[in-house]
């Protein structure tokens, strides 16, 4: 993969402040998706929870004991999609690659939703080869973190089994997107003091 950003893609991310993200060209979904099948038909993607490129609450993180994925809502996708799948990565982790949080699929190929804390049909496995949502945890002195929400509208069904990896979705999905979008959530740890009444956070 080039890279260089595509120019979609660094006006999506500019969009949520700072710098661009290190890992930005190296985003799956611009391997996956091009400029002509972003927001393909209308095809868009938010959450009730959130707007894009603000921050998520600490309910959805590792700063918070039950946290869960945060509320996700999608238009209609193109005519003739079968499935949609959402990826969700760290654009702004620490090391070589951006960090997968999630990869959803088995999704109806039309508008709908996954409630916040909602069992996704089919999930693979994040960067700790854990099967679920894993929660944001940013190093408490860096600046916000961008979690980049991707969603694809394919043209085929997937036949991958729960718990699949990244690579074999990524090589399922090739050459089937119709079209695409992103949403934006950023995180930045919140460090109480003895004077907030609290610890600091672990």
């Amino acid at each position: 993969m080039s890279a260089d950003i595509p120019a979609w893609l660094k006006a999506a991310l500019e969009k949520s402040g700072g710098a661009l993200p290190s890992h930005a060209a190296s985003l799956l979904i611009a391997e996956l998706a091009d400029e002509r099948s972003i927001a393909r038909g209308g095809f868009s993607f938010s959450s009730p929870a959130f707007d894009d490129g603000q921050q998520l609450d600490p309910c959805f993180t590792a700063d918070e004991e039950d946290a869960v994925a945060p509320p996700l809502e999608w238009s209609a996708p193109p005519p003739g999609t079968q499935e949609i799948v959402i990826i969700v990565e760290d654009a702004d982790a620490n090391g070589d690659a951006p960090t997968l949080h999630w990869a959803v699929w088995g999704l109806p190929g039309q508008k709908g939703k996954l409630l916040e804390g909602e069992a996704p049909p089919r999930v693979g496995k994040n960067a700790q080869r854990n099967s679920e949502w894993l929660l944001p945890q940013p190093p408490e002195d860096d600046a916000p973190h961008r979690y980049v929400f991707q969603i694809f509208a394919l043209d085929l069904p997937m036949t991958l089994m729960p718990g699949s990896s990244i690579a074999d979705l990524v090589k399922s999905m090739k050459g089937h997107v119709t079209a695409a979008n992103i949403l934006i959530g950023t995180y930045e740890r919140e460090v109480w003091d003895d004077d907030d009444g609290g610890d600091d956070l672990p």
